[in-house]
This record gives structure tokens, sequence and C-alpha cells, in this order.
């Protein structure tokens, strides 16, 4: 009788650890579709009517270059293969390594070629598409990467990071 209970015992415990699998699969399914959708998805804006105001003279101001906003300065080190520059555009910033390559090899396969630094002082990594040596290339190529990217809110918010040693 104690055989019979212990191997039936036993036979539960085994269909229970291998009936439940993993779902992540399924998790990375619907994130995958839900982007495919985001990314198709066009981004129409109604037109906007404004009222003409009268007596209000129109100034002009100048209108500077998106150059000077957006720039951090960071140490960071390199992981894998790759150089950087005393500038570079960084596209996206994440706290587990694994998302920073995803997000690099889709940079990759979009033609950036693209690299992960560290900042260990945050703990973050960084995944930058460009790298230069001065700051006028870097805020052009960065705002070439957003104009590239309108409908992807996360690359609107790419910035240059000032590597410092």
């Amino acid at each position: 009788m104690k055989k019979l209970a212990v191997l039936g015992t036993g036979l539960c415990i085994v269909l229970a650890f291998t009936s439940c699998k993993s779902g992540e699969s399924a998790y990375k399914k619907a994130y995958e579709k839900a982007k495919q959708q985001e990314l198709a998805e066009p981004k129409v804006s109604e037109p906007v009517e404004v009222a003409p105001v009268a007596d209000v003279p129109i100034v002009k101001k100048a209108t500077t270059a998106s150059s000077n906003n957006g720039v951090r300065q960071e140490r960071v080190t390199v992981q894998g293969d790759g150089t950087l520059l005393d500038y570079s555009v960084v596209c996206g910033s994440f706290q587990t390594k694994a998302n920073a390559e995803a997000l690099k090899e889709d940079m990759a396969s979009a033609g950036y070629k693209s690299v992960i630094a560290l900042n260990p002082d945050s703990n973050m990594y960084r995944v930058i598409i460009s790298t230069f040596a001065d700051r006028n290339s870097a805020a052009e190529a960065r705002d070439a990467f957003k104009a590239k990217y309108p409908n992807r809110k996360d690359f609107q918010g790419a910035w240059i990071l000032h590597r410092v040693f």
C-alpha cells in the first residue's frame, strides 16, 4: 500500500513539473505582434485651426538647431567589439544587457553598426548607433535618426553621449 501511495505521489509530482512550461515564448510573440501593429498604424494628426490675432506683432525667434540639446557626459566602457569617439548617438538605454543586445540586433538589421556601452556609475547599458569626433556631426546624425523614425516615440528620445575618461 505504501509503495502504491509513494508511486502515485511521485507520478503527481512529475506531472505537475512537466505541465508547468514557461509562457515566455507566448509573451514574446504577443510583444512582437503589438510592436508590429504599432509600427504599421499610420499616425494621422488632425489639422489645428488657429484663430488670427489682431494687432500682435509677429516676432520670429532665431531657432537654434537641436544640436545644443540632449548632450550628456558619461564615463562608459564598450561591451564587446567596437570603439567610441568623443561624441556618440544613443538610441536606447537599458538596465539589462539582454534588452540592449536585442535593440543592437534590431539596429544592425536596419543598417547601423551599433555598439553597446556600459555606464558603471548608473549600471545602464547604452545602445550607440554612431560615433563622431565632433559634436556637430553627432547632432546631425541624431537629428537624422529621429527624422528617419518619426513614429517611434522611443527613438525620439535619442541623445548625444559625450564620453569622458
